[in-house]
């Protein structure tokens, strides 16, 4: 099973068609997972993009139109993820609203009205 990240190395560095290879791993080639790699970068943000657009193409023909154009070079980052926010949490639990609603009610509530939301939340046990 090929992993991920072996296609991006693939694409970024060694230019070694996977695919071609083996055509078995195809079916673990992710698109999305490609492009969002891809993102993270000035020099490949306009590629991933394209195929974002393009994103009805084959997987063989978007590994392949990635894998002849973007240059080789050593490109790593660190994936952005999600931070919980319990300040967002307790006003979602506390009125009972969305992600969305709750992220709009924060910026009208003082800090001071966020501490007792988050008092009157708790639990004792």
């Amino acid at each position: 099973m090929t992993k991920p990240f072996d296609f991006l190395e693939t694409i970024n560095t060694s230019k070694k068609n996977l695919i071609d290879e083996d055509p078995g791993v195809e079916k673990d080639y992710k698109p999305f997972l490609m492009n969002r790699g891809l993102s993270y970068f000035q020099d490949t943000i306009m590629y991933a993009n394209q195929m974002n657009v393009c994103h009805g193409l084959d997987p063989k023909l978007q590994y392949n139109f990635l894998i002849s154009t973007i240059r080789p070079r050593k490109r790593f980052s660190k994936w952005f993820k999600k931070v919980e926010d319990n300040d967002v949490e307790a006003v979602k639990e506390y009125y009972g609203y969305s992600n969305r609603r709750a992220i709009q009610a924060m910026s009208i509530l003082s800090s001071n009205e966020i501490k007792i939301i988050k008092n009157s939340l708790e639990k004792g046990g």
